[in-house]
């Protein structure tokens, strides 16, 4: 069978078979006596693809620095939001379980400060207590979430061409499983709230094995105080559902306002855009989820503060002093649901007994926004000496 490939074809430096014996002398050249300047038409560096560029030493594809951007401005923003802000997450939430408190807390001034005697008084650990339990809370909220999308047609992600139908079904699965996670997150809030003095040092698994035991009902002896968790299923589902409402929502207005503001449409993350517009890109949507979680803090500051007391009522739950940092008092409240304790903290705290230790929330996303714009200062300056 003659060989379909033409005389002339040139791929891979093909020459024609007229030019080379594999040592037998076809074509009046041997293989072994070739000097290096016959075979140079068979050395031959690979075409270009499309698209794309030859890489030397040392230097990066453009998808390798958009995903070093991405991560340099993400992590400090994680680490922020869950290890930097957990001491003020421990402080609000003492400060909202605590209705025998005069001082509310309202300014972070005071707040920094009885949080400064908190840790001199108890040690740095004093302010750390329950942050794993939190990760806890936060792994088994996801992995309810996927399970139940998976077994149920609720849908987890809303497309860009959603319905009503479609929203409403993604809300019940959010709903879902905040019901799944609200017997661990009762034992995370004991675990935050419980003051190091009299505190054992739990493990991590701690919080799994108690909010297992609070659902079978084991574990911990509690008081007849106690609330069922079935009346707590409702302001815990209020809660969770609004808040992922009001933070998605907010998130997505100012990343209008943002793209608009920037003259920019939706960011694309190929291979043809620069670290620096990457940066530029990606450091918006940071912000847009700084503003929703902060809006949503803000807006449902009240409703948690009462979520957190019917969650610790009858837990034999002893706090930290927040009025001087250097005490303890027991939690005693003797509230039968959720309108009755709204009714008594209007009725014996007023008003503002609703916002007690909002100053922490000022000191939280302060520290938060100052590490997103030092992380993006020094980004830009790394990317102009570069």
């Amino acid at each position: 069978m003659s060989s379909r490939r033409p005389d002339s074809f040139d791929g891979l430096g093909y020459r024609g078979r007229e030019e080379l014996s594999y040592g037998g002398g076809y074509g009046g050249r041997s293989f072994n006596n070739s000097s290096s300047a016959d075979l140079q038409h068979w050395v031959t560096t690979p075409p270009d693809i499309p698209g794309s560029r030859n890489l030397h030493y040392g230097e990066r594809t453009p998808q390798f620095e958009a995903a070093y951007i991405i991560s340099g401005t993400l992590l400090p923003s994680l680490f922020t939001e869950n290890v930097l802000a957990h001491p003020c997450i421990v402080f609000r939430r003492q400060c909202q379980v605590n209705y025998h408190a005069k001082n509310f807390h309202l300014s972070p001034f005071t707040a920094i400060s009885i949080m400064y005697n908190i840790t001199k008084t108890q040690g740095p650990k004093a302010l750390w207590k329950g942050m794993g339990s939190t990760f806890v809370v936060q792994g088994v909220t996801l992995g309810a979430e996927g399970i139940i999308s998976e077994c149920t047609p609720l849908p987890r992600e809303l497309s860009h061409k959603w319905n009503p139908k479609q929203v409403l079904g993604h809300l019940v699965l959010k709903g879902l499983t905040y019901v799944v996670a609200m017997p661990f997150y009762s034992a995370s809030l004991i675990e935050t709230v419980q003051s190091e003095i009299i505190r054992d040092n739990p493990g991590i698994l701690d919080c799994v094995k108690e909010g297992v035991g609070r659902v079978v009902g084991l574990g911990v002896p509690h008081s007849k105080r106690l609330l069922p968790l079935w009346s707590l299923a409702f302001p815990t589902v209020l809660h969770g559902v609004l808040h992922y409402v009001i933070s998605s929502t907010i998130q997505k207005l100012v990343m209008l306002l943002l793209r608009r503001r920037s003259g920019s449409g939706q960011p694309c993350h190929d291979g043809s855009e620069t670290a620096q517009n990457m940066l530029d890109a990606y450091f918006p949507e940071l912000m847009a989820s700084f503003a929703g979680s902060l809006c949503a803090d803000i807006a449902l500051f009240p409703l948690e503060t009462v979520l957190h007391r019917l969650h610790i009522q009858g837990t034999r739950t002893i706090i930290d002093n927040t009025d001087l940092g250097f005490e303890v008092l027991p939690i005693n409240t003797q509230y039968e649901g959720m309108r009755d304790c709204i009714g008594a903290i209007q009725r014996e705290e007023g008003a503002l007994g609703f916002y007690k230790g909002f100053g922490s929330v000022v000191v939280q996303y302060s520290l938060h926004a100052a590490v997103l714009q030092i992380t993006k200062m020094i980004y830009s300056a790394l990317l102009q000496t570069a």
